[in-house]
């Protein structure tokens, strides 16, 4: 088995089991590799901090010059995917395109790429969430895309209606998560209020492996708590990206208005980062039964 099918394998084994699994997000070879060497099972790409250290902005593009490209993008998951031999899951935001077929080729360039999984989301940037009846259409489209692969790709499906403040905000993410569920998704994503009464309903209501994103907007939350409440994937988002960015910045401020470098306490050892990386680079493929244990 290649080494993407057999990370694609262990990747779905993984929404299987209980408890579920923590899945922080990476922006880059560097991120991925110390992140992996934490002890994760698995990672996932983040939009936002690709784009941010490519220096441009994410989801809320004020010009289209400052938008990441979907070959931009996949280079960097590309990248994060080769680096580890843990599963990666790819932000792949909205498929790159309206249409079921556009959706479709995202979902083979994601197989091409070594991913074991990505999301598809169900609202484009500034814009409202598609209608229900084509986000459907994608979705399905999407599977076909990964049966006819022959890879066990994890697609999962987000759908942003609980971003709304609708008072039926909740009933609508039950029911597209659901129907989403139906056409072919393997884990369903509804970003949100992330408080553990919401959490609950959702996993109650939804018919498959719910994944849950720390972090959106908020520091406060507890991941065992999630995961002791039925989730089946925790993911980070552009948190970790833009808490390492917060920490350049003050960096910065220290040095300009101080002088001093105290932030160099926090700094990993040149000689570890060194080991870290040369064993990443050496290894070269894992034993399939060594990914199915990480």
């Amino acid at each position: 088995m290649p080494r993407s099918d057999s990370r694609a394998a262990a990747f779905a084994d993984l929404h299987r089991a209980r408890p579920g699994f923590v899945m922080p997000n990476a922006w880059d070879a560097g991120s991925a590799l110390v992140l992996a060497s934490a002890g994760f099972r698995a990672i996932a790409t983040t939009s936002a901090g690709i784009a941010f250290s490519l220096g441009k902005q994410d989801y809320q593009v004020g010009d289209a010059r400052l938008a990441v490209s979907r070959d931009e993008m996949f280079a960097r998951m590309r990248e994060i995917a080769e680096a580890v031999p843990l599963p990666v899951n790819g932000d792949l935001e909205a498929g790159y395109g309206d249409s079921p077929e556009e959706v479709a080729e995202t979902i083979r360039l994601a197989v091409d790429a070594g991913l074991a999984g990505g999301n598809i989301e169900d609202k484009r940037p500034r814009a409202d969430l598609y209608d229900e009846s084509l986000a459907i259409e994608r979705i399905r489209a999407a599977r076909e895309a990964i049966d006819r692969s022959g890879s066990r790709f994890v697609l999962t499906a987000r759908t942003d209606a609980l971003q709304s403040d609708s008072a039926a905000a909740l009933a609508a993410a039950i029911r597209r998560a659901n129907r989403y569920r139906e056409a072919g998704a393997d884990c369903l994503f509804a970003p949100g209020p992330g408080d553990v009464e919401t959490i609950r309903t959702l996993v109650k209501e939804i018919d498959g492996p719910l994944n849950v994103v720390m972090g959106l907007g908020t520091a406060q939350g507890n991941a065992n708590g999630l995961l002791a409440a039925g989730v089946a994937r925790i993911s980070l988002g552009g948190s970790i990206a833009r808490s390492a960015l917060g920490f350049v910045r003050r960096c910065a401020e220290e040095l300009r208005d101080r002088g001093t470098i105290r932030f160099a306490e926090m700094q990993i050892a040149q000689s570890e980062l060194n080991s870290l990386f040369a064993k990443a680079r050496v290894r070269g493929p894992r034993p399939e039964s060594s990914v199915d244990r990480a």
